[in-house]
């Protein structure tokens, strides 16, 4: 997969299929509407793309928004990778391009830029904040700039339609295993594990910290996961939260990986939510927490031989 940070396409990508969307966990639902841009694409001997935005546009016109994404935008080139897309165009979302009138992004990015054949879109596709009528726009200009709008049809699941704001939901209330299914693969987290208080270290559990940047915060508490690290796969026990038995005052993510004491401090590694074990709470004295500790990862350690 050829991956542009700009519109400036070459030559051979031009005509092709083009879905444009945000694309933020890349769900069953998202994944039906690229294997939907495939299927037009293999029928009409074209290659296929995706067009998506960085950063995600609800974050850049709301500067509060925080810890909002599904997956972090190399997760979503992987994962696009392994749908085999043939290109992927990453357009900057800022003020100018968020300012763009329906018309000219038609005109000057649709038509000039992409050339595409067929554009895949959801239902509620917009151009920028608050706008109606781009859908109506895009039907309105197809004969004029050479191109044919296609409306993916949505993915229900429970009667409802799968959305990335669904799977966000069930990311803040733990609900992983029914994350895991929407998604069709596990939920992961990335990130350089970075050096912390080391308590963990002196009370015989010791963990790699990482930082949750813009990812979603899922409900404190205690995980079962696997953990990619040094091209390893081993199985771990998280915890998310703020350490109230140590009066900690910030959130991190602390992996404690089974049968791994090696120093990672830097290292980037790959943690992949299971189960959601038990919510965070305060203990009296270090003694209480680390015998909780040691029944946590026992069904950790059942959860993750029956996954």
């Amino acid at each position: 997969m050829i991956v542009y940070k700009n519109i400036n396409l070459n030559k051979k990508f031009k005509k092709s299929v083009i879905a444009i969307g945000n694309f933020d966990g890349l769900h069953l639902g998202h994944q039906k509407v690229l294997q939907q841009a495939k299927k037009k694409a293999k029928i009409n001997k074209l290659k296929v793309g995706v067009v998506t935005f960085e950063p995600v546009p609800v974050m850049f016109f709301n500067k509060k928004v925080k810890n909002h994404r599904i997956n972090n935008l190399d997760q979503k080139i992987d994962n696009l990778k392994k749908l085999k897309i043939d290109f992927l165009i990453i357009i900057k979302f800022d003020k100018k391009f968020s300012d763009t009138s329906s018309d000219n992004f038609i005109k000057k990015i649709i038509y000039e830029r992409l050339n595409c054949k067929f554009l895949i879109i959801s239902k509620n596709f917009k151009f920028g904040k608050n706008r109606e009528g781009d859908i109506h726009q895009l039907k309105k200009n197809e004969n004029k700039f050479l191109y044919k709008t296609i409306i993916a049809s949505p993915l229900k699941k429970d009667n409802k339609v799968l959305s990335s704001s669904i799977i966000r939901k069930k990311i803040s209330s733990g609900n992983i295993q029914t994350v895991n299914y929407l998604l069709g693969r596990k939920w992961c987290i990335e990130g350089k594990v970075i050096k912390g208080s080391q308590r963990g270290r002196r009370i015989g559990f010791p963990t790699c910290n990482i930082n949750l940047n813009d990812y979603m915060i899922p409900k404190l508490g205690v995980y079962s996961v696997n953990v990619e690290v040094n091209n390893l796969r081993k199985k771990g026990i998280a915890n998310i939260g703020y350490r109230p038995t140590f009066s900690g005052n910030s959130l991190i993510l602390e992996v404690n990986i089974f049968g791994v004491k090696a120093n990672l401090y830097n290292k980037k590694i790959k943690v992949s939510f299971i189960k959601f074990i038990r919510p965070e709470k305060k203990f009296k004295n270090i003694d209480q927490l680390k015998v909780q500790i040691k029944k946590d990862i026992i069904k950790c350690k059942i959860k993750n031989d029956k996954r």
